[in-house]
């Protein structure tokens, strides 16, 4: 019989282990899915890792692993991918915002032969701020990648054999929604409401959600080093227009009322270069952080320790 895996990364979730374990056992015994869970703590500083270790003496199919310091969600599910024992996988959040009655739906469509399922948000209730902000990411991020990443989730199965191919990536700073498309794969979609927080509250912030954004952007397309060729080319145009504007000036004999000329021409290129050199920066930081070769996250304890 074929095992469904459900990874699921946690960051001081103390409230939502009990829960969500719960609501997933309830689900897949009814529905006759074999399956194991495995929860990745993500170096939390609340009882994530003590509730865990509760559920995993409660039941044989969960299991849990903790991180050494918080490494973020991404590494969290990467840590999660690497152990896996079933022939399929799904990841999805603690909070159970990705709802546990869509995983059957998923499953099915695994078992009719897909190798990816993407879960579609159809978004409940958002602040305006949060709504605009992942508009926009998703937007860029689609134009930017040539995947069609609307709506997209993290909440999505994967079948073995996308895992292993996920696994032999080597880059560092994966971006593992964006990776998912990447692959390739036999795939379909699946929509699913956003369900409410229960327990505990989100711990993004705009800030996060932006630096977040930004980074996946640079992490997986270098579409924004174009933007620094066509800052280039317009600075340079611009220039060109002064130019031959200032020479039939002269030319007619008016006067030029240069100095404002020049402050503007002086803003105009000191600015473009200086996000120019930002943009070169923060590929060159990635850069960095990829030959230093240092792993994505560091396991320091398992349910599975005595």
């Amino acid at each position: 019989m074929s095992l469904l895996s459900i990874i699921i990364p946690a960051y001081n979730e103390e409230d939502n282990i009990t829960y969500i374990s719960t609501a997933l056992k309830k689900v897949l015994e009814i529905e006759g899915i074999n399956y194991e869970i495995i929860f990745v703590d993500d170096g939390s500083s609340d009882l994530t890792f003590a509730k865990i270790k509760a559920q995993n003496l409660s039941s044989d199919n969960i299991h849990g692993y903790r991180l050494s310091r918080n490494f973020g969600k991404e590494a969290a599910m990467w840590a999660g991918l690497g152990k896996i024992n079933g022939d399929c996988c799904i990841v999805m959040d603690c909070d159970l915002q990705h709802p546990a009655a869509v995983i059957p739906r998923m499953y099915r469509l695994w078992q009719e032969g897909y190798e990816i399922v993407e879960g579609i948000k159809v978004r409940g209730k958002e602040s305006i701020l949060y709504k605009l902000f992942s508009g926009i990411f998703y937007r860029l991020i689609s134009s930017l990648s040539g995947f069609d990443m609307r709506s997209s989730s993290d909440f999505k199965l994967l079948d073995k054999k996308v895992v292993n191919e996920l696994l032999n990536l080597q880059e560092r700073n994966a971006f593992f929604r964006g990776l998912s498309f990447w692959v390739g794969f036999n795939s379909t979609k699946i929509e699913y409401q956003v369900g409410k927080r229960e327990y505990s509250k989100s711990k993004w912030n705009t800030f996060g959600l932006f630096k977040y954004g930004l980074s996946n952007i640079i992490g997986f397309s270098a579409a924004p080093l174009q933007i620094v060729t066509i800052i280039g080319v317009l600075l340079t145009l611009a220039s060109i227009g002064l130019g031959i504007q200032t020479l039939v000036r002269f030319l007619m004999g008016y006067s030029l009322e240069g100095f404002t000329t020049v402050i503007l021409l002086l803003l105009l290129v000191g600015g473009g270069m200086m996000i120019s050199l930002g943009i070169i920066g923060l590929y060159i930081a990635k850069i960095y952080d990829e030959v230093k070769n240092r792993p994505r996250f560091i396991i320091c304890e398992s349910t599975g320790e005595e």
